[in-house]
């Protein structure tokens, strides 16, 4: 009986440690070059041998520099960026891992999909578009690069505004320890096409108002997964993904801050705005009433 049991776990542990690199890995089908995805006023930076997508509005000394979420891209910013612009230098990019911007499988040095490499281009964006100081607008995810951001270099840093802001988190704890395992690493893509089939509900589930939800803004949230790698990308970024205390720090921030909340946002809540407003001093906080995660 004793002879069986150890037969069974050893087989067990054997499908648990070789059965992933036995499971074939289909190539993607149907994507193409970040630069063939372009709108026409793209444009592209070269960052460490990557591309990195980004749009420009407006002119003006001031600089807004717009920080969008998880899953989204330069698109989520395109009713505020014109508007904006009507009295502000407006850049918005995409982030690595997401949008339109290339997606790099090795890098030499700081992995650009980690906190320290989100910084790192940010600043590399600004040095090369010779922005010295700027606004950083910050939307859910993005909040969290731009408080960072502004706690590495508040001399560069004007002001911030926080929309919808996610900054609890951000630590892998035991699924950062899976993540990192070779057989769950491999499957890694597979795992987030699987939640990419799910992207449309989750896209949707942004909006409080279902009637201003259209095919043209799920077409222009899912345009991205036409990008090539892009799965590895993704997974790339959830892999890097790191402990932080951005909540514990808003009280060594010494420059103004907006945060901005949706009413009724389920994903990022008014009570995590309000946390945040009520950390850096003097913030104001600005609610939009019948308004989800998206009040841009």
């Amino acid at each position: 009986m004793k002879r069986k049991f150890l037969i069974s776990v050893g087989v067990a542990l054997a499908v648990l440690l070789f059965g992933p690199f036995l499971i074939p890995i289909p190539p993607l089908e149907d994507t193409m070059p970040v630069q063939q995805l372009a709108d026409d006023d793209s444009l592209f930076m070269d960052h460490n041998g990557f591309a990195v997508h980004y749009k420009e509005w407006g002119q003006g000394d001031q600089v807004l520099v717009l920080l969008h979420g998880f899953g989204a891209s330069v698109f989520s910013w395109r009713d505020a960026a014109p508007l904006l612009a009507q009295d502000y230098r407006v850049i918005a990019y995409d982030r690595p891992g997401f949008g339109l911007t290339e997606r790099p499988l090795d890098w030499q040095g700081t992995n650009p999909y980690g906190m320290d490499g989100q910084r790192e281009l940010l600043w590399a964006l600004l040095a090369e578009l010779e922005v010295e100081r700027a606004v950083l607008v910050g939307h859910s995810a993005g909040g969290a690069v731009a408080v960072s951001a502004a706690l590495e270099r508040p001399e560069q840093v004007e002001a911030l505004v926080l929309v919808a802001p996610a900054l609890s988190g951000g630590g892998r704890g035991w699924l950062g320890v899976v993540a990192s395992l070779p057989q769950v690493n491999r499957l890694g893509p597979l795992l987030v096409r699987n939640i990419a089939r799910q992207g449309p509900e989750a896209v949707r589930n942004a909006w409080h108002d279902q009637d201003s939800f259209s095919d043209e803004v799920l077409e222009g949230y899912t345009r991205p997964l036409q990008a090539d790698n892009w799965d590895r990308g993704l997974w790339e970024f959830v892999r890097a993904s790191s402990p932080m205390d951005l909540l514990a720090r808003l009280d060594e921030l010494a420059i103004p801050a907006l945060v901005v909340s949706g009413r009724y946002d389920t994903i990022v809540p008014l009570s995590a705005s309000e946390v945040a407003a009520e950390g850096i001093a003097g913030a104001v906080l600005e609610v939009f009433d019948d308004c989800g995660h998206l009040p841009q």
